[in-house]
């Protein structure tokens, strides 16, 4: 019976090597692209944050469509679309924890920009923004309803 531990040291040596090339290569780059750590650092975050937190897109769609169509809406369809979210957030937060370390495509930070990047794949960015702060709890300054 082979250990699942090899595979997953092998895969762990690759990644570190893979990441200390890149790493003395960025030593030589100019400093436009001196930036390029922190947004490394920025898609681990946003992959860790999506996949602990991506059932907050269930109560956040609810949410959204009780204050835009109502509470029969709200309940069943919002519901349904929160379901949805919350496993694509979640597919999408093992994807950028899996490939953190290397840009792709389409994903630059800006949405009218093209080429490889370390942007986020899935929009909005994060799960809570100052939109769906409904309870005050993430951004005290953009409350959007008071209790």
């Amino acid at each position: 019976m082979r250990s699942w531990k090899t595979p997953v040291i092998a895969v762990m040596m690759l990644l570190a090597a893979t990441f200390a090339l890149d790493l003395n290569a960025q030593v030589q780059m100019s400093t436009e692209q001196s930036n390029t750590y922190a947004l490394i650092c920025r898609k681990l975050g946003r992959g860790i944050s999506n996949a602990g937190f991506g059932v907050l897109e269930v109560p956040i769609k609810i949410m959204e469509i009780n204050f835009e169509e109502g509470g029969i809406p709200a309940v069943t369809y919002g519901t349904f679309l929160g379901l949805g979210y919350f496993i694509a957030r979640e597919l999408v937060g093992v994807a950028e924890i899996i490939t953190f370390f290397m840009p792709l495509p389409g994903c630059t930070m800006n949405v009218n920009e093209g080429g490889w990047g370390y942007g986020p794949i899935m929009r909005p960015e994060w799960i809570v923004t100052p939109e769906t702060n409904a309870f005050h709890i993430f951004y005290p300054s953009t409350r959007t309803m008071d209790i």
